[in-house]
This record gives structure tokens, C-alpha cells and sequence, in this order.
């Protein structure tokens, strides 16, 4: 049933007061009249957002992030390139080296780790080498223990080098004279003696050179014996061999030097000195001791 409510009871209900219902009732509102109609009321039943009332954050901007793909975020760091081919290369074995024949030394031979640099042995004369074939320059290259070495390739031959026959060293003048041996110390004179005869295609030798100060010539210690090519090797080794026998105490040939006092590291290169003569490449020069020579 639908009940018609009089404007002034709708005001009377919102200020509190009694309110009569058309059937002759009252009711009292609870609320206190002076309290209903206070500002805290109707703030109350105001409908507040309560965004409205929270308090503003002062937050730093932050730039915008590119996202990153989750799949991304814990992929295993990318390999340099060619990381595991360098440590595959370093495992590696080391192929050992082709030898294509072998050869001998013809005289004594310092043995290189590589060319002119690191001695590591010196060779008699007469020893059987491997070789690889490989030359660089004045150097071949030899395979001893299982190693790459390095030689002088003028120094190594494809025969075997015939020793000379034993027997005692002549010390006879030589046909073509003694004017070299005026000044000469005993020993000079018994090199001078011993290499005319055992090699008489030689004719020229230089002795004593009196205004050469400061040099072995100055003083009868030394001898030049004017020789080049393969002769003058043969007699150079020949010296070195008997060298206890003719006193020799040094020796320069091709732009090498050899000496008692350091025998065991065999030849030993020099410093160019400008020309084929300062460099002995046409001739031996003897140093002697004086007079210790036995033959």
C-alpha cells in the first residue's frame, strides 16, 4: 500500500524532530537535533573519495626502461670468437719434423735453437745430421733429438770427410823460401813450415808487420795464410785439429773466430767489418802462443 508523506514531516524527520504517521503515531529520532544539523554530520554523510584524501608523493621521474626479453636475462655470456679454437690449438700435439735425408759436418758446427741465437751444442767433425731440406739464408735447418735445430749450411756435406793419413808434420823450410818466417816467433814458423807443405797450391802469407800496432803481426805472434773457398776450410780445420802441435792459440775464417780459451762453443760469428779482407774471407789468420808448438 502506497502512504503519502507530507512535505513537513519530511523536514521534521531531517532535523530530528517527532514525527507523526498519518495512523496517529510518534516516533522520537535518536539523534540529537543540534548534533544531526552539525558541519561533522553532514561531512560524515558527504561521500568522500578516498583518493581524494590521501597525500601526494613526490616521487622521483624515472626514465622510461626498454623490457628485456625474459629469455635474455640469464643467457650464458657469448664465447669470443675463436676462444676455442685457440685453446684446441694450444692442446694440440706438435707434428715432429719431416726429415728428407741426412749429411755430415765438415768441421766443427754450432748448433742453434734458432739462427744465431741460443747455442745449444757444437757438432764434431765428421758427424751424421738429419736434415729437413729447409734453408734460410746461410742457415739449414737439422733435426736432432726429436728437435728442430739450426747449422750453418756451409758446413755440412753429402759425404763423409776423408781424415789425412797420419804422420809426422813437416818442419822442413818451404821450396819456395823462409823470407815470410824473418821476425816470426817459433810457433808462427812451424805453422808457416807444416802448411806449405801439405798444401803447396798456396804461395802467399803475410808475417810480420812491425808498424801494426796493437796486432799479433807486430810482434811475430800471428800469421796470414792467403787462401779462400773450400781449401781455406780444410786448412783451418786442420789447424784447429793440431793446434796443440803448432802452438795456436787463435783462429779467424770467414767473419768467425775460434779460440782455445773458449774451444767448446766451436766457431763464433764476428762483426762485419766492411770488407772481404778485414772479414778474412781470402785468407786464415793464425794466432799462436810464441813457443809452445811440439812438432
Amino acid at each position: 500500500m502506497k502512504v503519502a508523506i507530507p512535505g513537513a514531516a519530511v523536514a521534521m524527520m531531517a532535523t530530528g524532530s517527532a514525527v507523526a504517521f498519518p495512523d496517529g503515531g510518534s516516533t522520537a529520532h535518536s539523534t540529537d537535533a543540534s548534533i544531526a544539523s552539525s558541519s561533522l554530520q553532514l561531512a560524515r554523510e558527504t561521500q568522500t573519495s578516498r583518493d581524494a584524501l590521501r597525500p601526494t608523493l613526490n616521487l622521483p621521474s624515472q626514465a622510461p626502461t626498454t623490457p628485456v626479453a625474459k629469455h635474455l636475462k640469464k643467457q650464458a655470456p657469448i664465447p669470443k670468437p675463436g676462444a676455442t679454437k685457440t685453446r684446441a690449438s694450444q692442446n694440440a700435439p706438435v707434428a715432429p719434423p719431416k726429415i728428407t735425408g741426412s749429411k755430415y759436418t765438415t768441421t766443427d758446427v754450432n748448433v742453434w735453437a734458432v739462427p744465431g741465437q741460443s747455442l745449444l751444442a757444437v757438432l764434431p767433425k765428421a758427424s751424421k745430421v738429419s736434415v729437413t731440406g729447409q734453408v734460410q739464408g746461410i742457415w739449414a735447418q737439422i733435426v736432432r733429438d726429436g728437435a728442430v735445430r739450426w747449422v750453418k749450411a756451409q758446413y755440412l756435406a753429402a759425404t763423409k770427410p776423408v781424415e789425412q793419413a797420419g804422420g809426422t808434420i813437416s818442419a822442413a823450410a818451404c821450396k819456395s823460401g823462409s823470407g815470410v818466417e824473418d821476425g816470426l816467433t817459433p810457433d808462427a814458423i812451424r805453422v808457416h813450415r807444416a802448411i806449405c807443405h801439405l798444401f803447396p797450391s798456396v804461395t802467399e802469407y803475410g808475417g810480420l808487420r812491425s808498424g801494426d800496432s796493437g796486432s799479433e803481426h807486430s810482434t811475430g805472434h800471428a800469421l796470414d795464410i792467403m787462401v779462400s773457398g773450400s781449401t781455406g776450410q780444410e786448412i783451418a780445420d786442420w789447424l784447429k785439429a793440431h793446434r796443440k802441435e803448432m802452438g795456436v792459440s787463435q783462429l779467424i775464417w770467414q767473419q768467425h773466430i775460434w779460440t782455445v780459451q773458449r774451444g767448446s762453443e766451436g766457431w763464433r760469428p764476428m762483426e762485419d767489418r766492411g770488407s772481404t779482407t778485414a772479414n778474412h774471407y781470402d785468407h786464415v789468420h793464425v794466432t799462436v802462443y810464441g813457443n809452445e808448438g811440439t812438432a
